[in-house]
């Protein structure tokens, strides 16, 4: 049976029960500013899963909850509570034979379906648990951070020249207005961030610090309340 490679790609004989770790990406088909394509929250979350070892990567769950960027024309939202519908029906029937599913959670607007979804599917005594492509110290929608990880992993669907910096303020001060007037509120070109000053190489070393993070989360498989994959403990020795 493989334990590695695209689930797509595998045939019914090959699978076996309750070995495989089955990684299945998150992502959301939505705006990201005048320069960087709908997917690339699923893109992103599509290459962590396909850089980790020994685990079968399922084709991307590839609509998330994007409500807050409906004004956008080309976003497409299942909303939170069909989103987590998706999740629990999918853990459930992948745990049927897969020893394990993780969810790599590209877009933050899916978290709380995440967690709702995470939450009874381990109650329901299903080892499922889920991950964010979390980069510390990130920009919060479409500027540098993205921006840079997209000219790592796919240059030439990134548009440079239309890049131009968005919203800069910090995300929490601008929560309240994004939360009750979706992202056109606060930011005109659903940029939040400054995506000019990206670069492929630094783009590779967010990528590779974030495989690096989640490989390790992986191998510890410590999920927290929440059904998040805990890092790595802090100084307190706590899992964070």
């Amino acid at each position: 049976m493989p334990d590695s490679g695209e689930l797509a790609d595998a045939v019914w004989p090959e699978m076996g029960r309750g070995a495989s770790t089955v990684v299945v990406p998150v992502g959301s088909l939505e705006q990201h500013g005048p320069h960087l394509p709908l997917d690339t929250d699923t893109a992103i979350a599509s290459a962590v899963g396909r850089a980790l070892s020994d685990v079968l990567i399922a084709p991307a769950i590839a609509y998330g909850a994007s409500g807050e960027h409906e004004e956008f024309p080309g976003t497409v939202s299942l909303g939170s509570q069909a989103l987590e519908s998706v999740l629990v029906e999918y853990g459930r029937s992948a745990c049927r034979w897969a020893g394990r599913v993780l969810f790599i959670n590209g877009h933050g607007g899916n978290g709380p379906a995440l967690v709702k979804a995470v939450t009874l599917l381990r109650f329901e005594a299903r080892d499922v648990a889920w991950v964010p492509c979390a980069v510390p110290g990130a920009d919060a929608h479409a500027g540098r951070t993205e921006t840079s990880l997209l000219l790592h992993l796919s240059p030439g669907r990134v548009r440079m020249s239309r890049a131009e910096p968005g919203n800069k303020e910090p995300i929490a001060s601008l929560l309240p207005r994004l939360r009750e007037g979706g992202m056109v509120t606060v930011s005109a070109n659903g940029v939040l961030g400054d995506p000019t000053g990206a670069t492929a190489a630094e783009g590779e070393q967010f990528f590779s610090a974030l495989v690096e993070r989640v490989t390790k989360a992986l191998a510890r498989w410590e999920p927290g309340p929440d059904g998040r994959l805990r890092w790595e403990p802090d100084l307190d020795g706590r899992l964070t």
